[in-house]
Protein backbone atom coordinates (compact mmCIF):
# COMPACT_ATOMS: atom_id res chain seq x y z
CA UNK A 1 0.00 0.00 0.00
CA UNK A 2 1.08 3.53 -0.97
CA UNK A 3 2.59 5.58 1.97
CA UNK A 4 -0.24 8.19 1.69
CA UNK A 5 -3.03 5.84 1.09
CA UNK A 6 -2.20 3.93 4.43
CA UNK A 7 -3.27 6.48 6.83
CA UNK A 8 -6.21 7.18 4.97
CA UNK A 9 -7.18 3.95 4.99
CA UNK A 10 -6.70 3.35 9.04
CA UNK A 11 -8.49 6.41 9.86
CA UNK A 12 -11.44 5.35 7.91
CA UNK A 13 -11.48 1.40 9.61
CA UNK A 14 -11.08 3.10 12.88
CA UNK A 15 -14.07 5.40 12.34
CA UNK A 16 -16.51 2.26 10.91
CA UNK A 17 -14.99 0.20 14.08
CA UNK A 18 -16.63 3.00 15.69
CA UNK A 19 -19.54 2.91 13.87
CA UNK A 20 -20.07 -0.86 14.91
CA UNK A 21 -19.69 -0.45 18.38
CA UNK A 22 -22.25 2.09 18.10
CA UNK A 23 -24.70 -0.32 16.36
CA UNK A 24 -23.89 -3.03 19.09
CA UNK A 25 -25.24 -0.48 21.88
CA UNK A 26 -28.02 0.51 20.02
CA UNK A 27 -28.78 -3.36 19.90
CA UNK A 28 -28.34 -3.32 23.37
CA UNK A 29 -30.18 -0.95 23.91
CA UNK A 30 -33.18 -2.05 22.04
CA UNK A 31 -33.30 0.97 19.39
CA UNK A 32 -36.04 0.70 16.66
CA UNK A 33 -34.91 -1.29 14.07
CA UNK A 34 -35.01 1.20 11.39
CA UNK A 35 -32.43 2.90 13.19
CA UNK A 36 -30.19 -0.14 13.29
CA UNK A 37 -30.42 -1.14 10.04
CA UNK A 38 -30.12 2.82 8.56
CA UNK A 39 -27.01 2.55 10.68
CA UNK A 40 -25.17 -0.79 8.69
CA UNK A 41 -25.89 0.68 5.85
CA UNK A 42 -24.10 3.65 6.75
CA UNK A 43 -21.15 1.07 7.83
CA UNK A 44 -21.92 -1.13 4.42
CA UNK A 45 -21.23 2.42 2.12
CA UNK A 46 -18.26 2.98 4.00
CA UNK A 47 -16.40 -0.02 4.32
CA UNK A 48 -17.27 -0.07 0.21
CA UNK A 49 -15.52 2.80 0.08
CA UNK A 50 -12.58 2.14 1.74
CA UNK A 51 -12.42 -1.11 -0.61
CA UNK A 52 -12.40 1.02 -3.64
CA UNK A 53 -9.72 3.17 -2.21
CA UNK A 54 -7.31 -0.27 -1.11
CA UNK A 55 -8.67 -0.87 -4.61
CA UNK A 56 -7.43 1.57 -6.51
CA UNK A 57 -4.20 1.94 -4.58
CA UNK A 58 -4.03 -1.58 -5.63
CA UNK A 59 -4.64 -0.59 -9.39
CA UNK A 60 -2.09 2.76 -9.45
CA UNK A 61 1.27 1.03 -7.04
CA UNK A 62 0.97 -3.11 -7.83
CA UNK A 63 -0.53 -3.61 -10.98
CA UNK A 64 0.28 -0.42 -12.89
CA UNK A 65 4.62 -1.53 -11.14
CA UNK A 66 3.61 -4.80 -12.64
CA UNK A 67 2.29 -3.93 -16.04
CA UNK A 68 5.16 -2.08 -16.58
CA UNK A 69 8.15 -3.70 -15.50
CA UNK A 70 9.82 -6.68 -17.25
CA UNK A 71 8.71 -9.35 -15.26
CA UNK A 72 6.16 -11.20 -17.68
CA UNK A 73 5.53 -13.78 -14.87
CA UNK A 74 4.30 -11.10 -12.52
CA UNK A 75 2.01 -9.29 -15.06
CA UNK A 76 0.27 -12.70 -15.52
CA UNK A 77 0.07 -13.25 -11.73
CA UNK A 78 -1.09 -9.55 -10.92
CA UNK A 79 -3.79 -10.03 -13.61
CA UNK A 80 -4.94 -13.03 -12.73
CA UNK A 81 -5.58 -11.97 -8.98
CA UNK A 82 -7.31 -9.42 -10.32
CA UNK A 83 -10.00 -11.53 -12.75
CA UNK A 84 -10.36 -13.21 -9.55
CA UNK A 85 -10.82 -10.49 -7.07
CA UNK A 86 -13.74 -9.24 -9.66
CA UNK A 87 -14.87 -12.43 -9.32
CA UNK A 88 -15.47 -12.51 -5.90
CA UNK A 89 -17.24 -9.47 -6.15
CA UNK A 90 -19.76 -10.40 -8.47
CA UNK A 91 -20.75 -12.80 -6.02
Amino acid sequence: MQVETKPKVINRLNRIEGQVRGIVRMVEDDRYCVDVLTQLQAVRAALNRVESEVLKDHLDHCVMGAMTGDDMADRKAKASELIELLGRATR
